[in-house]
């Protein structure tokens, strides 16, 4: 059989995707704010890895949305551009319809409780940067439970970039986050349980504006 017939041996990618974990990590952690340089060497030797791994990391995170390439720049945490957030507000808007309508018409009692639980964990983040984890842990669980896989592989496609958005969000103004967003998604599971789909589409169009509007009009929320 020629080489062009025959299948090439897997290269293994385990330490590849741990590296790009602890660099997503420490991203949504803080560590690295939006445009903070991404060194191969510098992460290679925190990491104690060489920099081969550290290099397909940064091209998975780059395929994520969360870091960007260039050649006079090298590569940086990704800057959220008006064109991006917009974007990003919009899709998320669109998969979010779907996903409530789904939720309300075939989620069980017991799956809309594994939303509900979702929310409580909110009450108890210690700080901004937790809290956008549980509220990411939060629509993990609504796309869950509308048991509809292509819809949740989308979801998951932008996760990483909706994480950025929120992390650019408190960034800007974190005034009343903490104090009212567990609040919200209080609100938006209760909606879902109520099974009122007008309601509902309502309470998350609203919540996702509150984010869209602080980074579109950061001088209106400080």
């Amino acid at each position: 059989m020629s080489e062009q017939g025959r299948v090439t041996p897997a290269r293994r990618r385990g330490l590849a995707d741990e590296v790009a974990d602890r660099i997503r990590e420490a991203i949504f952690a803080g560590v690295y704010a939006p445009a903070a340089q991404l060194r191969e060497v510098e992460l290679a030797g925190a990491l104690e890895v060489s920099r081969g791994p550290v290099r397909e990391a940064l091209l998975r995170l780059e395929q994520e949305g969360l870091v960007r390439s260039t050649w006079h720049r090298g590569t940086t945490v990704t800057t959220l551009s008006p064109e991006d957030v917009a974007e990003l507000d919009s899709l998320r808007g669109a998969l979010e319809q779907l996903a409530v309508r789904l939720v309300i018409t075939h989620a069980s009692d017991e799956v809309l409780a594994t939303v509900e639980k979702a929310a409580q964990r909110m009450e108890h983040a210690e700080d901004e940067h937790a809290m956008v984890r549980r509220d990411i842990a939060f629509h993990d669980a609504v796309y869950t439970a509308t048991g509809h896989r292509r819809l949740q592989e989308a979801w998951q496609a932008i996760r990483s970039q909706v994480h950025l958005f929120l992390l650019t969000r408190i960034g800007l103004s974190s005034e009343g986050y903490l104090s009212h967003i567990a609040g919200e998604h209080r609100e938006l599971a209760a909606a879902l349980r109520a099974r009122d789909i007008g309601d509902a589409l309502e309470l998350f169009a609203t919540h996702r504006r509150h984010a869209f509007d602080v980074l579109t009009d950061p001088g209106g929320h400080r």
